[in-house]
């Protein structure tokens, strides 16, 4: 697991199975509990590490598209709650 943020950061897991689930690439693997679990690939050092990554070199713990994603979210959030 190398999501930042995630609490099974630094965990590793046999993978099960990889496939397009929700229109998203998935890994399958088995927790502790032997429950089948699913996240998204980029979660995980599943790929080769990507450009951003490699260059970041630990130094940044969000990419960029994530920071937008992010903050638009936020943004959406902040306008519901305003109506």
């Amino acid at each position: 697991m190398t999501h930042p943020y995630h609490p099974w950061r630094g965990q590793r897991f046999v993978l099960a199975t990889r496939k397009q689930n929700w229109g998203e690439d998935r890994v399958m693997f088995y927790d502790a509990r032997g429950r089948l679990r699913s996240l998204p690939a980029s979660w995980t050092d599943a790929d080769e590490i990507d450009a951003f990554r490699q260059i970041a070199a630990g130094r940044s713990f969000s990419r960029p598209d994530d920071l937008s994603a992010l903050a638009s979210l936020i943004a959406h959030i902040k306008d519901r709650h305003r109506e």
